[in-house]
């Protein structure tokens, strides 16, 4: 037998619904009248009743029933009610819950890849050891507030216009200024390109540069969004192992000598920590410019180097232009900042610019006005200064802390320079079973075989410390030595 209206506006519960106490009620009778359980014509208690009967004040069952009116789903008659509108249609039945498909119908094999590597990503926000997490509590945030001010007060109405398609001019002035001195690239302001992310900019140059299809060299171990980039774009990867002098260019010839492009992290490899040698940047600039082939240099934190000065990037050596540079302020300063740029080629910024379009545009300008103050300044520099200071000190006690907890079990690798380093493990023990294993939510290491594309070897344990101060990194320590030990006795 139905229920009157006051019988099923008595039994609704406000708190399900978010938002003030009239959008509430406004949710509320919206989902009976869409359900049916208040059926068209039928009328609802006078907003006085109601207030009373809901303990709610009447103005705000007042403000509740006009705007249910101006959105149609109650009508009001002077000196009648207010009543369900008569040719309200009702909400098609809710299914009975069934269980999640493995894959959504109608995906491309990109889609379906895309879907089951999202279903097993890297911990949703940053614990201890998460790599490629800056230290946020150490960023001059006050500095930064007052530029952003700046910004805003200099440029004034310019901001809420459409920056150039290449994105701010004074940033990408600041930027190219910058990276020649710091990093050794060799660029004007017209060959940066602004993009929100590594990912975008690794993205975009791949479209520009292959056809679906093509080849691409990748390192193996990869960083894993270079890796979903690639295939977002439609290229085939090739892996290309890495030893302690970088990319095994010879091999990748070997596998593929024709492969359209090559993307590498030369100053700092992701995540193994070793960079490219001399003799190996030269062949690999010899290689792509005898097939014309093209490569993606991610310098994704060649700014943290702590055995003598930074490494002058690949770009700079490259007199043939088959480089395209990549960087990003996501571990100089914040994640949330998004904020990278590419470096191309003067023949490829036109072809760049419009892949660009359909895509995205450049970052929000008024972040733009305030990094580019923040560089010219002097405080970017002095802020990667500071924190290359800061590193140094916590992975030298990091270092220590996993030696006296682990002796000489574990190799600890990638101490010259970034925020992370790779503690190798023993064949027998699992990398997935050891983080498996750690009982402290708050810790979290990357199991190495995650980057892996091609056979297993030795495991590993990428351990990220910038992020995390010396307590942090010591209760990280003990979580991993209980860890070790349970795996070890069972």
């Amino acid at each position: 037998m139905p229920r009157s209206p006051a019988a099923v506006l008595n039994a609704i519960h406000l708190d399900r619904h978010p938002g003030p106490r009239y959008r509430q009620l406004v949710c509320a009778v919206r989902d009976a009248i869409l359900d049916g359980r208040l059926r068209p014509q039928a009328r609802l208690p006078p907003s006085r009743e109601l207030a009373v009967q809901l303990d709610l004040a009447r103005n705000t069952i007042i403000t509740a029933y006009e705007l249910l009116q101006a959105e149609g789903y109650i009508t009001s008659r002077v000196g009648a009610g207010s009543f369900v509108t008569a040719d309200m249609p009702q909400r098609p039945p809710v299914p009975a819950r069934r269980p999640r498909p493995e894959a959504g119908p109608g995906l491309s094999k990109r889609g379906r890849w895309h879907l089951d590597f999202e279903r097993s990503p890297g911990p949703a926000s940053p614990r201890i050891f998460t790599p490629g997490i800056p230290d946020l509590r150490s960023f001059p945030v006050d500095v930064w507030r007052r530029l952003l001010s700046r910004s805003w007060r200099q440029a004034g109405r310019q901001l809420l216009q459409p920056s150039d398609r290449a994105g701010w001019l004074p940033l990408r002035r600041a930027i190219a200024a910058h990276i020649g001195p710091a990093r050794g690239v060799r660029c004007t302001p017209d060959q940066v390109m602004l993009v929100t992310s590594s990912r975008q900019a690794v993205y975009l140059a791949a479209t520009v540069l292959a056809d679906p299809g093509d080849e691409a060299w990748i390192e193996d171990p990869a960083y894993i969004d270079a890796r979903s980039s690639l295939l977002a774009a439609g290229l085939s990867l090739v892996p290309v192992r890495v030893d302690g002098q970088g990319l095994d260019v010879e091999r990748g010839i070997a596998r593929a000598p024709k492969a359209r492009l090559a993307v590498v992290t030369p100053s700092n490899h992701y995540p193994l920590g070793v960079t490219l040698s001399l003799a190996r940047r030269l062949r690999l600039l010899e290689w792509a410019r005898q097939a014309k082939a093209w490569i993606i240099e991610d310098d994704y934190d060649g700014e943290y180097r702590y055995t003598g000065r930074p490494l002058t990037a690949l770009q700079g050596l490259d007199d043939d232009d088959r480089v395209i540079y990549v960087g990003s302020f996501s571990k100089t300063m914040f994640p949330t900042l998004r904020i990278a740029f590419l470096v191309c080629p003067e023949a490829l910024i036109d072809a760049v610019h419009a892949a660009r379009r359909p895509i995205d545009g450049p970052p929000a300008t008024a972040s733009q006005g305030a990094l580019a103050d923040f560089i010219e300044a002097g405080f970017f520099a002095a802020h990667v200064k500071q924190m290359r200071a800061l590193y140094a000190e916590r992975q030298a006690a990091l270092v220590q802390k996993l030696e006296a907890a682990f002796g000489g079990a574990l190799g600890i690798e990638g101490q010259q320079a970034g925020i992370h380093l790779l503690a190798r493990l023993p064949r027998a023990v699992s990398d997935t079973g050891l983080v498996d294993a750690i009982a402290d939510p708050g810790v979290r290491p990357v199991p190495l075989s995650r980057y892996v594309l091609e056979g297993r070897g030795a495991g590993g344990l990428v351990l990220g410390y910038g992020n995390s101060d010396i307590r942090e990194l010591t209760r990280g320590v003990t979580a991993l030595k209980r860890a070790w030990d349970a795996v070890r006795m069972a």
